[in-house]
């Protein structure tokens, strides 16, 4: 890999409740140690993905760090659309899912040096009606969990928990979807339908244990039931689903049909409620950079 000479530091300073200066700071130490120039741009909420989609169009960044959470990421890919510039994560939002699921550590140093490293992964990418989606997006009881969090105004995973009990109370589960694939089609009842391009949520819940972020399909999860037995074992990282809990099917492409509008969220941010879904593999790769254990 050419050495690298300029850097692109994307900063959202609200997300995760948290100060961002010593991210700032720290990266610019390290990257005045390779000797390489570095801009910052901090995001505000007004036509940011344009701003930062203009400024990878009038320079040649040879790295993009990004420092906020899942929504501060998508936004990053989808303004580089058409540029192949490698990304880096320095999880610092409310929730940091895809941090999770490819082992950036929770050490701010290391963080950094995989950013400047040369270990990148060509990441997949859903494609759900024309929308990015980087780990998972789902249907149904999930979706409320995060549509409440996201009016309640309490940040963090204390937030989510604080909404569980009323999410589980008022939930209109079960939801009756009709999924049709390249070779079938059936319509079952659950509490939650997902799609996962990686094995888990940030609440670091690992539903999807055979998920690879690079193997050119995802995992349709179909959720039938709500098992706190089930639920823990996910919580615990054991990789034993029971297919009475959850059924798993990897595919490239589907569409998806409900019968009454039921609440969608993609990477951790509620969308809205759909009644049908069309998601796919996307033809884009997404160059990430991960420690090389996780490649």
């Amino acid at each position: 890999m050419e050495e690298i000479q300029k850097v692109l530091l994307i900063v959202n300073p609200i997300s995760g409740n948290i100060d961002k200066e010593n991210i700032i700071q720290s990266v610019e130490t390290e990257v005045r140690k390779i000797n390489a120039e570095l801009q910052t741009y901090r995001t505000t909420g007004e036509n940011d993905q344009k701003k930062i989609q203009n400024l990878v169009e009038e320079d040649d960044f040879d790295r993009i760090i990004i420092a906020g959470g899942d929504g501060t990421l998508k936004q990053v890919a989808e303004a580089l659309i058409d540029n192949e510039t490698p990304i880096a994560i320095i999880p610092a939002g409310s929730a940091n899912g895809l941090a999770l699921n490819l082992g950036i550590p929770n050490n701010l140093k290391q963080q950094i040096q995989i950013a400047l490293s040369n270990s990148i992964t060509e990441m997949d990418m859903l494609d759900i009606d024309g929308e990015l989606c980087l780990h998972i997006a789902d249907l149904g009881l999930n979706a409320e969990l995060i549509k409440n969090y996201e009016r309640s105004g309490i940040r963090g995973k204390m937030g989510y928990l604080l909404q569980s009990i009323p999410t589980l109370w008022n939930s209109r589960y079960p939801f009756e979807f009709e999924v049709i694939l390249k070779n079938k089609k059936f319509t079952k009842k659950g509490i939650l339908l997902a799609f996962a391009n990686a094995k888990k949520y940030g609440t670091n819940a690992n539903v999807n244990p055979k998920g690879k972020i690079n193997d050119g399909v995802f995992e349709l999860l179909l959720f039938k039931n709500f098992d706190t037995l089930e639920i823990l074992k996910t919580l615990r990282n054991e990789t034993d689903v029971n297919s009475d809990f959850v059924e798993i099917i990897p595919i490239k492409e589907a569409q998806i049909f409900c019968k009454k509008p039921v609440t969608f969220q993609i990477d951790g941010e509620y969308i809205g409620e759909k009644k049908e879904i069309s998601v796919r593999i996307s033809p884009r790769k997404l160059p990430i950079m991960t420690p090389e254990q996780a490649k």
